[in-house]
């Protein structure tokens, strides 16, 4: 079950980080990690905190629910 909630993670902050015009590089920069580790994380392939999930959620103007995919809601 883990695994399909960091799928989905990746997915949507993939998607969202295309309609910003941002770049997995500063994706990265912001979140203060390797672009190939930001990467893993658009992949589903690493868990991250809880958190990050949050920073990620408001730097997005999305919610928790929304990035975890438990809402189809922004």
């Amino acid at each position: 079950m883990e695994q399909h909630f960091l799928v989905t993670l990746g997915r949507r902050l993939q998607s969202l980080r295309l309609e910003s015009g941002k770049t997995q590089k500063s994706m990265a920069e912001y979140l203060g990690c390797t672009t190939s580790n930001y990467q893993k994380i658009e992949y589903g392939q690493v868990n991250i905190p809880a958190l990050t999930i949050i920073a990620l959620a408001q730097y997005f103007h999305v919610s928790t629910d929304y990035l975890l995919g438990l809402r189809d809601e922004r």
